[in-house]
């Protein structure tokens, strides 16, 4: 029987079922892959601030827009795949601070020299539409999904147990199985050689 590592006899808190961000997850990385690449393509069907040029590269759409979009998208991909409680935790807030940026950033952006940011086009309707499909609304729906992302991993389910009690159960088959003497140590090997040799 190995003798190495530590025996656990209690399925770790920190395992979860991926099916915990089957749902937000995934959203959570449309939106902010959105909420990144449409103020480069919006201008292809009448929709996005000046310059009304398609893939413009600012400053400020980096830091605005590009910046919370990758932060949004990047929690989101943690949250879907992840099955630790921890890294699923630290993409839930990854993608809800991305989130409130969408939100805040243009509020504190005269602070900073984050550059011109530019005007929405068209009348009205068409202003409030892109300040909430580019800015506020995408944001709020984003923080939205990520505190309901967080408040999944915060519960330790039923599913939750069995997952981590089948991981527990196949690590202790490993550190129970047997070693045979091929896999200890070259002596062992070098030995048996010599034996067989006379």
């Amino acid at each position: 029987m190995s003798t190495h590592g530590s025996h656990a006899t209690v399925p770790s808190r920190m395992i979860m079922a991926r099916r915990r961000g089957a749902v937000a997850g995934p959203l959570l990385m449309l939106l902010g892959a959105w909420g990144a690449i449409v103020p480069f393509i919006g201008h292809y069907f009448g929709y996005g601030y000046t310059p009304n040029n398609t893939w413009s590269w600012t400053a400020a759409r980096g830091w605005m827009e590009v910046a919370p979009g990758a932060g949004a998208f990047v929690g989101g991909a943690v949250v879907t795949y992840t099955s630790h409680r921890a890294a699923a935790s630290l993409g839930g807030w990854l993608a809800a601070l991305s989130g409130a940026w969408f939100v805040l950033g243009t509020v504190f952006s005269p602070w900073w020299s984050a550059g011109f940011l530019g005007r929405p086009m068209g009348d009205t309707t068409h202003v409030i539409l892109e300040r909430i499909g580019m800015f506020s609304g995408v944001g709020v729906v984003i923080v939205f999904l990520a505190g309901v992302a967080l408040g999944g991993v915060s519960v330790i389910g039923v599913r939750d147990v069995a997952v981590a009690k089948r991981r527990l159960d196949a690590y202790r088959q490993i550190e129970e199985a047997p070693v045979l003497p091929d896999e200890t140590s070259g002596e062992a090997r070098d030995r048996e050689l010599h034996e067989s040799s006379h």
